[in-house]
Parts: structure tokens; C-alpha cells; sequence
């Protein structure tokens, strides 16, 4: 992200799509993981929140956020493999 200086040009956003979508994955695998405490209807409810999450996420176009909402998507996909569920998608 070293291109824009604030603002994201079509190659920082090209850069980060594999990554985000690798996250947005791994992010979903997880909630399937048995270690967390979710009935089928809470995991549902739990997936479509991230959906949200990610497709609000799309739309931003700020080096700093997108860093932000990587490094937060990074730090809930750890809390998920630990069998927790992070606090802003409870």
C-alpha cells in the first residue's frame, strides 16, 4: 500500500484483493469450527453479519482503514480459531 499516499489507487486495492478474500474465507471456515458454542441458526446469523461486515468493507478507500479493518479481520479469524467469538460479532 505504498502507492496512494492517502487514498487508495486501483493498484493498492488490486494488491489487497487476494489477501481480503483469503480472510473473508478463513473468517467463514471458522465459524463453522465446532469449538464455538453457535447452534446452526447463530451460525447463520454470525456468517451473514461478516458478509456485511466485508461488503461494507469493500467500499472504503483509505490506506489507514483498509490496514485497520485487515488487522481487526486478521485478529477475529485468531480469536475464532480459539474456539472464542470476538466481541464485535457477538
Amino acid at each position: 500500500m505504498a502507492q496512494g499516499i492517502i487514498w487508495a489507487t486501483a493498484e493498492d486495492l488490486a494488491r489487497n484483493r487476494g489477501k481480503v478474500i483469503l480472510l473473508y474465507r478463513q473468517i467463514l471456515r471458522a465459524l463453522n469450527s465446532p469449538a464455538l458454542p453457535l447452534n446452526l441458526a447463530a451460525r447463520l446469523s454470525k456468517k451473514a453479519e461478516v458478509r456485511a461486515i466485508f461488503m461494507l468493507g469493500s467500499e472504503e478507500r483509505s490506506l489507514h482503514n483498509i490496514k485497520d479493518l485487515i488487522d481487526a479481520g486478521e485478529y477475529s479469524l485468531s480469536l475464532l480459531r480459539k474456539g472464542e467469538i470476538p466481541k464485535y460479532i457477538q
